[in-house]
């Protein structure tokens, strides 16, 4: 199979704070429509509100993203044992049609216990696979990991130091990866280091010692998404801070804007998309991917140079300017529909609005 995996958007923190608008539109950008995002609670199934937690996550995309009109849904993977297994292929079942998969916040113990060999978590794989993007908050950023550092278990409760085995998103015969998101905390303020995710640079340096030395170490800054691209072959950082990577041979550190090559996270497309997946997964993943989805219609840059300045004009109450902005944008084939969230970009022609 000649396609590659979709993006993988790992947050540092803040996935849906404001300025993480631009984050999510640089990959909705790319996404057929209709946009259909699954939302997995799987992260926060141990709290009594996970609903409302996953809920909160489909609220901001359907009033940030509005343009591109996300139907979602919520997969209510809670937790074994229970109506809400992530075991429960009718739960999961929603994953398969989607085009925008997304894991909330939460306990990175507790999603790599719930997900670990899942029908749930081998969905998710499967659609990613397949080329649809995967976008993760910072729990979920640490259970995808190969080595997952179980924060809440040393920071609130007092566990010696140690590693858990992740989820290991990127599949086996692969590099290890261990993401640390938080990475430049600083809510101790003077009194504590709470970087390296609560864990302090001192004691991280203990942590990292327990890693083989052959595993990379990718640490995240708050409000800051490192976005893996193997379309371009490329890992980009995105939002207000930047990135860390330490290897076997040395540190390196990357600011917004940056951009390295996989190459680096010894990462390459997998020869079989297909390995460490059940057959019946897989199966199912090719068959629900069979028919074409419709292609993403998307405003030009042009188009997005005039909605922009059209914004700054109504926001100093140039309203001669803004009508003769619209009037600019319609020539070019879009109109707006102003709302009291913003505007909102439909095609000339588009039945909605």
């Amino acid at each position: 199979m000649s396609r590659k995996p979709g993006p993988i958007v790992l947050f540092g923190s803040g996935e849906s704070l404001p300025e993480a608008q631009p984050i999510h539109d640089s990959i909705l950008k790319a996404v057929a429509r209709p946009v259909r995002a699954c939302i997995l609670e799987t992260p926060a199934g141990f709290e009594t509100n996970s609903p409302q937690v996953a809920g909160r996550l489909g609220e901001y995309l359907r009033v940030r993203l509005q343009n591109y009109r996300p139907e979602i849904t919520i997969v209510p993977a809670r937790r074994r044992g229970t109506a809400f297994s992530p075991d429960d292929q009718a739960i999961a079942e929603p994953i398969f049609g989607a085009n925008y998969l997304m894991m909330g916040p939460g306990s990175p113990s507790y999603t790599v216990r719930q997900l670990r060999d899942s029908f749930t978590w081998h969905a998710v794989v499967a659609r990613h696979r397949l080329g649809y993007p995967l976008v993760l908050a910072s729990a979920a950023t640490i259970a995808v990991s190969d080595f997952a550092l179980p924060v809440y278990e040393i920071y609130k409760v007092g566990e010696e130091l140690h590693w858990k085995r992740g989820l290991n998103l990127l599949g086996p015969n692969r590099p290890s990866i261990a993401f640390v998101p938080h990475w430049d905390n600083n809510d101790g303020g003077k009194d504590l280091d709470t970087s390296r995710c609560f864990m302090g640079k001192a004691r991280f340096a203990e942590l990292r010692a327990l890693l083989p030395p052959t595993t990379a170490v990718v640490g995240i800054d708050e409000r800051t998404a490192l976005i893996l691209d193997f379309t371009h072959d490329e890992a980009r950082v995105m939002g207000a801070g930047g990135v860390t990577l330490q290897s076997e041979r040395d540190e390196r550190r990357f600011g917004r804007r940056e951009t390295f090559p996989l190459a680096d996270l010894g990462l390459d497309a997998l020869t079989d998309p297909a390995i460490g997946l059940p057959n019946a997964v897989w199966e199912k993943a090719l068959a629900a991917d069979s028919t074409t989805a419709p292609t993403a219609v998307l405003p030009s840059d042009d188009v997005l140079a005039l909605i922009a300045t059209r914004a700054r004009a109504r926001a100093s109450q140039d309203w001669a300017e803004s009508d003769r902005l619209r009037d600019d944008i319609a020539r070019l084939g879009w109109k707006i529909k102003d709302t009291p969230n913003g505007a909102e970009v439909l095609p000339l022609g588009c039945p909605h609005g």
